[in-house]
């Protein structure tokens, strides 16, 4: 068991470019696709130097199945006069209002907070987040694996109900306190990534798409399948890194983005890029969120030494994309 001693900051001036505030998030779900909905949500306000100032925790009426009862014990019976998510909204946003959200698998709540208040016809308050297992790999903690309980192992918190929203968020803000005095200490840049809300859903059914699996029920936010319009412009090659995209790129996406897949998808074809289903020798990028993961998107981008980015840079480059070279 790994304590860090909070005295090595004592003597360290806090760095300014760091956060003024943090909400730390949990949410419980009814499973883990788009069209999921939170049955719980927590949140842990902490100040610029990690300190708890008060926490917050509600359960949510799906207005579905509940989905895996076994995991987070949520039943629908229990779950049936709790509020609806746009009950809540007001209060949840007033707590993130300000702060960088800080989760565990960070892109999983975020993604379910936008979704949620995108249905609502809202926005979270939230403009980044802070991964804490990014957080963990930049600190080079010697962790077994990336999970919450591993982490909090490290610092010696000890978990009284895991995937409980309110004791998952509780140890997460204890173990992300000692993370981030450390990081201080060390002078490491914190992970932030930019969140964009989701201002577009629909809760239209869709047609089924073959060889999808839905989450524990089926759901009617998913769109059809639907076929990308190819760039009619030829391919530049690979990005460089400093310099702009180029119309006629070849962009391939993995993983788990903010902003839904199929928005994002749309912007580069708008832009005049070729979104990419794999990654092959002639892909200019591929954007992901976790480089590290093992997609075979990832393991090829690798060996082909294709260039990688993640979502909140190539959102940036969206906005400048060089035209096509004149043949």
């Amino acid at each position: 068991m790994t304590m860090l001693d909070d005295r090595t900051t004592a003597d360290t001036t806090w760095p300014t470019a760091y956060p003024q505030g943090y909400a730390v998030v949990d949410v419980e779900t009814t499973g883990l696709a788009r069209d999921d909905r939170i049955v719980s949500a927590a949140v842990y306000r902490l100040d610029a130097r990690g300190d708890v100032e008060d926490h917050w925790y509600t359960l949510v009426n799906p207005r579905r199945d509940p989905g895996p009862v076994w995991i987070h014990g949520l039943t629908s019976e229990m779950l049936s006069d709790a509020p609806l998510f746009e009950d809540i909204a007001g209060e949840f946003a007033e707590r993130l209002a300000d702060r960088v959200l800080v989760a565990h698998n960070a892109i999983f709540d975020w993604q379910m907070i936008a979704r949620e208040y995108a249905r609502a016809s809202s926005a979270a308050p939230v403009r980044q987040r802070l991964c804490t297992i990014a957080l963990s790999k930049e600190l080079n903690l010697p962790l077994p694996n990336h999970k919450l309980e591993s982490l909090a192992a490290h610092y010696g918190v000890v978990q009284q109900r895991a995937h409980h929203a309110l004791d998952d968020a509780r140890v997460l803000a204890e173990a992300f306190r000692p993370s981030l005095h450390a990081a201080a200490r060390d002078g490491v840049r914190l992970p932030l990534l930019e969140c964009r809300p989701l201002t577009e859903w629909s809760d239209s059914p869709a047609t089924p798409r073959v060889g999808y699996q839905a989450s524990y029920r089926g759901g009617g936010s998913w769109r059809a399948s639907r076929k990308l319009t190819p760039s009619p412009y030829p391919n530049p090659g690979r990005f460089e890194d400093g310099k702009p995209l180029k119309q006629g790129m070849r962009v391939a996406f993995s993983g788990d983005t903010s902003v839904d897949r199929e928005l994002l998808e749309d912007r580069a074809v708008e832009a005049g890029l070729h979104v990419a289903t794999s990654v092959s020798r002639l892909t200019s990028l591929l954007v992901t969120n976790d480089p590290d993961s093992a997609t075979s998107k990832t393991v090829k981008a690798k060996a082909f030494g294709t260039p990688v980015v993640d979502e909140a840079a190539f959102t940036q480059l969206l906005r400048d994309v060089a035209p096509a070279e004149e043949k």
